[in-house]
């Protein structure tokens, strides 16, 4: 069984950086972003590991792992939102008291997603793969980045749908090192690229599965820990339901992401796999002709299941709000290269 939370309007937001802090050139855009949590109705505790950035972490493991687990456990934060990801949140995972965790939502991408898989594979409660917090700063917000809103107040046994996106980004807006800007912004993201679901197959696509997932690059280090046991997840919370994955890559090349793809197979977690899902990337840069597309066709061909990629999900936003343990059915539609993903909180 999932647990899934929910969001209560002008609740407690709690901001704590398990993996990185914002370093003080870039305070300003974290005011914006808290500034305009405050004008949507909520109130804002941030952490002091926010504010900081110190050899590639916000602060040490035990610092870092202490806040979290008071903004986890205190009744008042009724969701816990990072201001962004970073690259060491795997020190944090052993000092984190997961059987005190609140009914709380937790969201963010990239490094946290390290976080929000530990999180309901060891638990079984809900976790929210979507947008950060400084990325929510603007007054003008997409309409696929809204949904995270409607993800966390859809209350248990309820369902909410996503389409793809119009349009995405492939670069950020320049902005000048080290100028503060102290107006809130109007949009946060440049987009400027249309968006094409793709699928291994050339036809169109229907998923069906229980959502797992995250950034590929960090949550391949959870293999072999006590914070990866899928095996264990599915016994406990979903028996005998396949698992639909979601993977993004952030700075692999191929032929990593073909190794790291391998372990996972490897280590079971593709067991009882209804198909993969992999978001548009930065990176995938190919090795010696073999591209990305490659790395798919042959997962695709090893699993005997459906993949599609591109989707809204990762580096190059905006992204789908996914829910970590929810029955997701995602319909991809070749000819107009769009896919819709409903999600069902049972």
């Amino acid at each position: 069984m999932i647990r899934y939370p929910m969001l209560q309007e002008r609740t407690t937001i709690g901001v704590t950086a398990p993996s990185s802090g914002v370093r003080p050139e870039m305070h300003s855009m974290l005011k914006q972003a808290i500034s305009r949590m405050e004008q949507n109705g909520f109130t804002v505790s941030t952490g002091d590991t926010t504010w900081t950035q110190h050899k590639a972490k916000s602060a040490p493991a035990r610092l870092r792992a202490d806040e979290l687990n008071r903004m986890l456990q205190e009744e008042r934060i009724g969701f816990v939102l990072p201001p962004w990801g970073g690259e060491l949140l795997v020190e944090v995972l052993e000092h984190l008291d997961y059987d005190r965790i609140g009914e709380k939502w937790i969201m963010g991408y990239s490094d946290i997603s390290v976080l929000l898989l530990a999180i309901t594979l060891k638990t079984g409660l809900a976790t929210a793969h979507g947008t950060n917090l400084l990325d929510l700063r603007g007054s003008r917000v997409d309409e696929l980045t809204a949904k995270w809103h409607q993800a966390l107040t859809t209350p248990a046994g309820g369902c909410f749908d996503q389409e793809s996106s119009e349009l995405h980004q492939i670069r950020w807006k320049e902005r000048p090192e080290g100028e503060e800007q102290e107006e809130l912004e109007e949009s946060v993201f440049n987009l400027t690229e249309p968006t094409v679901w793709r699928s291994v197959s050339g036809g169109d696509v229907g998923l069906k599965g229980r959502l797992l997932g995250g950034c590929v690059d960090v949550i391949r280090h959870l293999i072999g820990t006590p914070y990866g046991d899928v095996e264990a997840f599915r016994e406990a919370h979903i028996p005998g339901e396949p698992v639909l994955w979601y993977l993004e890559n952030c700075e692999l090349n191929t032929a990593d992401l073909r190794r790291s793809l391998v372990q996972m197979k490897l280590a079971g977690w593709f067991e009882n796999c209804s198909g993969l899902m992999f978001g548009r990337s930065p990176a995938n840069t190919p090795v010696d002709g073999y591209t990305a597309e490659d790395v798919y066709r042959d997962m695709a061909d090893e699993l005997g299941v459906p993949v599609i990629y591109d989707i809204d999900c990762g580096h190059q936003p905006p992204q789908l709000t996914l829910i970590n343990g929810a029955l997701a059915e995602v319909h991809f539609s070749e000819e107009n290269g769009t896919g819709t993903v409903r999600q069902t909180y049972r």
